[in-house]
């Protein structure tokens, strides 16, 4: 029965998506509504992050950040949906995009280096791969979803602009592909436990960093870049750049690569996914999350 009633959603889904922006641009506005109603826990914790991270904004700029976030949030079932369904014409046609340091990612790629790609969770980070794999060969990593039929989708969906694709968890297949000169997609902004993280400050927050970046940096003598993304001007601008993080130790290059991550957000905070519950490991631990 689940799997039937998934599979009419995403049906319903992709028949949503043939329809033109205008109509989905209505749409969103309802989404907004009952997002708040429907994941006020989510949406609870995006407001605590927000709050913590922004110490010194009043509580008028703290509503501000939040509700624009909102909107993005309601956006997700769009540009997701985009990503997964839509043709590469129909984006190029109908998405107005721009790719800052191409180039540069495209040599390195051509000199056989493999590449660790990082980048952050923005709230349209699926559009982001998809139109990054249009325009460079690309590997990703993810975290699979509880539902193996819903993971079936969104792997479907994924592979429309990657290359291939692996739980993170399955760390020798994606160091084979950067020993190989692949390029391989990280977001390392999220709190994956205690256990295999360094305490690491995230806006003036201890936060759980994961090490694994490093060691695979070191392990397989990759070369490290970034991927930032936002929209300006409802254009999307996705911005390449190489980090100069090789002579660094582990706990230099853990604390350097927050800082960055946090210097990107701080750009564009109302496109960051701040549901996500950063500080579970550390600040969690004394009830940030239960206020």
């Amino acid at each position: 029965m689940k799997y039937a009633l998934l599979k009419i959603l995403i049906l319903f889904w992709q028949v949503l998506m043939l329809f033109p922006a205008s109509f989905h641009e209505v749409l969103r506005k309802m989404f907004i509504y009952n997002l708040v109603r429907l994941f006020f826990r989510r949406n609870r914790y995006s407001k605590i992050n927000i709050i913590n991270c922004f110490p010194k904004l009043d509580e008028q700029e703290v509503n501000k950040i939040y509700r624009k976030n909102l909107f993005e949030l309601s956006n997700i079932f769009f540009t997701t949906g985009v990503a997964w369904f839509w043709s590469n014409k129909r984006i190029q046609k109908n998405i107005p995009y721009e790719i800052d340091g191409i180039n540069k990612l495209l040599n390195v790629q051509k000199s056989k280096n493999g590449i660790l790609l990082f980048f952050k969770h923005s709230l349209h980070l699926e559009l982001d791969t998809r139109i990054l794999g249009m325009n460079a060969e690309i590997y990703g990593i993810e975290r699979e979803h509880n539902s193996k039929n819903y993971n079936l989708v969104q792997r479907k969906g994924r592979l429309k602009g990657l290359v291939d694709i692996v739980d993170r968890k399955n760390t020798f297949t994606f160091m084979r592909w950067l020993k190989n000169g692949k390029t391989v997609l990280y977001a390392p902004d999220q709190d994956y436990g205690s256990k295999k993280s360094l305490d690491i400050d995230f806006f003036n927050l201890p936060a759980a960093t994961i090490k694994a970046p490093y060691k695979i940096m070191r392990k397989t003598n990759c070369k490290i870049f970034f991927l930032n993304s936002y929209y300006k001007k409802n254009k999307l601008i996705l911005n390449i750049e190489e980090l100069d993080m090789y002579h660094l130790s582990e706990l230099e290059f853990l604390t350097k690569l927050n800082n960055f991550i946090e210097s990107k957000i701080v750009l564009n905070p109302s496109e960051y996914l701040w549901q996500h519950r950063r500080f579970k490991s550390t600040l969690g631990k004394n009830g940030i999350y239960k206020k």
